[in-house]
């Protein structure tokens, strides 16, 4: 049975507020760019601390389903656990965000996102980690395989088979007459090789003539996409740094008038027309598990890698009546989410 389709309204006001910050402590800048949060010097000495690593702060879908995972499984920020946000403004920033993790001894690193989790492989020696990324974790080197990790590396990957191929027949459901699509990548990520030979096969097989933009972060973002501008719509990749710029990305799309297709609802919620991917939510509810299993004692090397098992179709009117877009019933009866 296909799952209750929910409306949401336009108003996104306060989306990216800071949901993670709790009476007991606060977001600190410090070493230009690194946001940690310091523990509390009344808590005891059996809270246990964990260190959350990601390029710029986490949307809230991410946060709400780590901490509901975290409440599932009996762990209470200022009871028995804390979290200490490190929290770079760029990818060149993580290993000082890193850095401010490690100095405050945390006992599990959780790492969201492909550059997060690729620069934990050696502090992974010392710290047990968790990642939540769109990667394959084989690949990169990071586990053995997923059933038996073999180090101290585990979680959850995103990466889902023919992914990117979905995207692009939705969008072609979208766009009857689509011929070409425009594939924004990052620069310098290490995913990005096969995440453009994923899409490149996906899209022969569908006649689709991709052409791929990179942009490295988001100063290049407007010359990228303005050179997407001749497609007929717009697929990006799924990356932290473009998450973290969700909202400039759907706003220079709109402004090219590109059709885009994302991979996950932040993305939508900030402006953007189209997600298919991973309920991210529920990835980030179930590496909170992951993190209670290990704080227990177990091994990462015992904890399976885990793939996504729920999906989600999201969809913005809003946007699509800002490009001249009819959205063709048959994909909203698809839909999970609808912007309105």
């Amino acid at each position: 049975m296909r799952r209750r389709r929910h409306r949401v309204t336009s108003d996104v006001s306060g989306y990216d507020r800071p949901a993670m910050l709790s009476r007991r402590w606060f977001l600190q800048a410090v070493s230009g760019g690194l946001l940690v949060a310091p523990p509390s010097a009344g808590w005891a000495q059996k809270v246990k601390r964990i260190g959350f690593l990601r390029v710029g702060p986490p949307p809230q879908q991410f946060i709400a389903g780590f901490r509901q995972g975290l409440r599932e499984h009996g762990l209470t920020e200022g009871q028995n656990v804390v979290i200490e946000w490190g929290l770079a403004e760029s990818v060149a920033r993580l290993p000082d965000a890193l850095a401010g993790l490690m100095r405050l001894n945390v006992d599990v690193l959780v790492a969201s996102g492909t550059s997060s989790v690729l620069l934990t492989r050696n502090a992974a020696r010392a710290i047990p980690v968790v990642f939540v990324a769109a990667v394959d974790p084989v690949a990169m080197g990071l586990v053995k395989t997923l059933a038996r990790p073999g180090g101290t590396i585990t979680g959850i990957t995103a990466e889902a088979e023919e992914l990117n191929g979905k995207r692009l027949e939705l969008l072609q459901q979208l766009i009857p007459n689509l011929s070409s699509v425009a594939f924004l990548v990052r620069v310098g990520s290490p995913a990005t090789p096969e995440h453009t030979k994923e899409a490149e096969r996906a899209a022969r097989t569908l006649g689709v003539r991709l052409q791929v933009v990179a942009a490295r972060d988001h100063s290049d973002f407007e010359k990228a996409i303005s050179a997407a501008r001749g497609a007929g719509a717009l697929l990006v990749v799924d990356d932290s740094v473009f998450t973290t710029q969700r909202a400039k990305i759907a706003e220079l799309a709109l402004k090219n008038r590109l059709p885009t297709m994302y991979g996950h609802r932040d993305m939508v919620q900030a402006g953007g027309l189209m997600a298919f991917g991973p309920d991210y939510g529920d990835l980030y509810r179930r590496a909170a598990e992951y993190v209670q299993k290990i704080l227990q004692g177990a091994k990462p090397s015992d904890l399976p890698v885990e793939q996504p098992t729920k999906f989600e179709f999201v969809i913005n009117l809003k946007t699509a009546k800002s490009l001249g877009l009819t959205i063709p019933p048959s994909l909203l009866a698809r839909a999970d989410h609808v912007i309105e």
